[in-house]
């Protein structure tokens, strides 16, 4: 069943001789429970697509339905809830907020959206994170796997449809890299939460069930992984 589709997507910045055309005519979909790895240089335009996947920029041209919704034909207002409710997003910048404490920083976008906690689901990320013994801890008193830890918990939480991570281990070991890519397949397993991950990591990229090679702009290869 498809969750995501793009069309015709393009992006453009700047102005005659400044114009740089991040994105040029993608066309792609994506099933629901999919985990896919975007790959390609930098520059390619990996991140502005993903960030127009996630509803945080606009783009020049095309359409983007997620779950048969399109997604830009919303007001400003339809369009924040959609990226509270519908969209994870995970960075390779943790984003955190210094003065919050673990738990606070996870149930922010609840808290944000006026909705209410549900404690069981909140116990079970602190579990799955192994962080319940850090959930007072402000995030200067972590390390850096643990800081990406909290950040996942606070895409997660929502329960969105799309998890969005743009280079999520690109700050993190080897070790670190590998546990957080475990977490991310966990949840695409466990919520069949449909992932997309971009990475520059050849061996993250394999254990995708599709990979989606980007380069000038453009989609260059989309090949099958595994099914």
């Amino acid at each position: 069943m498809e969750l995501l589709r793009v069309e015709h997507l393009c992006k453009t910045y700047g102005k005659g001789e400044n114009r740089v055309d991040a994105l040029r005519d993608v066309s792609f979909s994506v099933e629901k429970g999919e985990f896919v790895a975007i790959v390609g240089p930098s520059g390619s335009g990996k991140s502005t697509l993903i960030h127009l996947l996630g509803g945080v920029d606009v783009p020049s041209s095309g359409k983007i339905y997620l779950d048969g919704t399109d997604v830009y034909a919303q007001n400003a207002e339809q369009l924040a809830i959609f990226r509270r409710r519908q969209v994870g997003l995970i960075y390779q910048f943790y984003n955190l907020i210094p003065v919050l404490n673990v738990e606070e920083n996870i149930t922010l976008p609840l808290l944000m959206d006026g909705r209410k906690v549900n404690q069981k689901r909140l116990e079970e990320m602190l579990n799955t994170l192994g962080l319940s013994k850090r959930r007072y801890h402000l995030p200067n008193q972590l390390s850096g796997g643990q800081q990406q830890r909290v950040s996942i918990g606070r895409a997660l939480i929502n329960a969105p449809s799309l998890v969005l991570a743009d280079e999520p281990t690109g700050n993190l070991d080897s070790k670190n890299s590998q546990e957080i890519v475990e977490l991310l397949k966990f949840s695409n397993r466990e919520y069949h939460q449909t992932l997309i991950v971009i990475t520059h990591d050849e061996n993250i990229a394999l254990q995708a069930d599709r990979v989606l090679a980007v380069e000038d702009g453009q989609i260059a290869r989309d090949e099958v992984i595994r099914r």
